[in-house]
């Protein structure tokens, strides 16, 4: 942490239940280089594409349409989104192939949006070299790094990020590289600092999202609560939002409430990880006919990855370990984990191996789940249930300390346990 802590005065990355910036959607989306300025032009995907009709050789502009178009399959969950994106990079490629950093920054985050993080790291490193003031791209090759295990380099380019353009987005990854780090006060601090620099209603929803989870990782559900709803707002169909208030709500014992918010993230956009927390929040209050529902729309989406050959994220695999098939789970995580060895991806290979009864392999994917001192409440869960199987009590005890605010499905799970190491001779 040596090189980030020199940049706590400009900022520095955030970590949303293990998903990268990419994916969750950054405050600003990488800059679209007009030559070698960082230039972006603004607008929606209508906007851009009223543009083109009129420039169709502007390959500035098939960049930022091709972000835009990123950021809408976000919102969408639209992945044929994603081949709209690509066409418009290549488009803009075709018509400028040489420093063209702004396609080159989009093609590393259309592939670390489809999960291909090799693939992002090598356009995010061809963005550099193209550019190598062009802190954006340094964003992308920061995201890559992270999601492929490579955690200094992408401490160093987070570093880069900041000393070149301390915005929300630089200050937001650097947020990111603390909470990766178990340092959730600093974390917050340059999150808030993120949120006084973003400029767009998208990016202090953002912010919110992630103070919200960074006080509920902290035990702290009420602050939790209020930074979600100061979100909701100015952005009341956030989804990401929606998902911050039901998890604070959940903590608060207010489980309709919660309830409520995950169904209407859901009504937004059905992304896996709100699905399953909406199926499990209806398991939890004993409705199984909902619940069931739920996890039917999981196993169809999964159905879909599997045919379009995209690899698995870590809501599949623990679905597939705590609602389906252990040993298929084990499965989907081994080929996660080969082209992405994130710490999010370790921690559901080690719940998939645990569940499959797998228990001293699958100690060894906690540890490397947690190495990094990351704050989450579920990870914790989990090695204490497999410290408990192993009949370490002990340990066990120490990591249901580490979990204040677990979803009600795995807290009544945490609480059995709980109860049968007091019992165990």
């Amino acid at each position: 942490m040596k090189s980030i802590a020199v940049t706590l005065a400009l900022g520095t990355a955030m970590f949303a239940a293990g998903a990268v910036l990419i994916d969750t959607g950054s405050p600003d989306p990488p800059a679209i280089a007009s030559g070698t300025s960082g230039a972006r032009p603004a607008g929606s995907v209508q906007a851009l594409t009223a543009r083109l009709e009129r420039l169709p050789g502007d390959w500035n502009t098939w960049s930022a349409l091709a972000m835009a178009s990123i950021e809408q399959a976000r919102t969408s969950a639209d992945p044929a989104t994603y081949a709209r994106a690509e066409q418009a990079l290549r488009r803009s490629l075709d018509l400028q192939a040489r420093g063209n950093t702004g396609a080159e920054s989009g093609m590393a985050a259309l592939a670390a949006a489809r999960h291909d993080f090799a693939e992002a790291l090598t356009w995010a490193t061809k963005a550099v070299t193209s550019d190598p003031y062009n802190a954006a791209a340094y964003g992308v090759l920061a995201d890559a790094h992270t999601q492929l295990g490579h955690y200094r380099d992408a401490e160093a380019a987070v570093q880069r990020m900041n000393d070149l353009r301390p915005d929300a987005a630089s200050l937001a990854r650097a947020s990111y590289t603390f909470e990766l780090r178990g340092d959730t006060l600093r974390a917050a601090d340059l999150m808030r600092r993120s949120l006084t620099a973003a400029t767009t209603d998208s990016g202090r929803a953002f912010a919110h999202t992630c103070l919200s989870a960074l006080a509920l990782e902290g035990g702290d559900a009420h602050t939790a609560l209020k930074e979600a709803e100061q979100g909701l707002r100015a952005s009341p169909t956030d989804a990401a939002l929606l998902d911050a208030r039901a998890r604070a709500q959940a903590a608060l014992g207010r489980n309709g409430q919660a309830l409520a918010d995950w169904q209407r993230a859901v009504d937004i956009v059905p992304l896996p990880h709100l699905v399953l927390a909406l199926g499990e929040m209806h398991q939890a209050l004993g409705h199984p006919p909902q619940a069931d529902a739920q996890y039917a729309l999981l196993t169809a989406q999964d159905t879909v990855r599997a045919s379009e050959g995209s690899p698995p994220d870590t809501d599949a695999i623990l679905f597939e370990a705590d609602h389906g098939n252990p040993a298929r789970a084990v499965t989907l995580a081994e080929q996660a984990l080969r082209s992405r060895p994130f710490v999010a991806v370790h921690d559901a290979y080690a719940w998939a191996l645990h569940r499959a009864g797998r228990d001293e392999e699958a100690l060894t994917h906690a540890d490397q789940a947690l190495a990094l001192g990351t704050r989450q409440a579920l990870w914790h869960y989990h090695r204490a249930a497999i410290h408990h199987a192993l009949g370490n009590d002990t340990a066990a005890r120490t990591d249901l300390d580490a979990a204040p605010a677990l979803h009600p499905l795995h807290a009544h799970h945490a609480r059995d346990l709980i109860e049968r190491i007091g019992t165990r001779p």
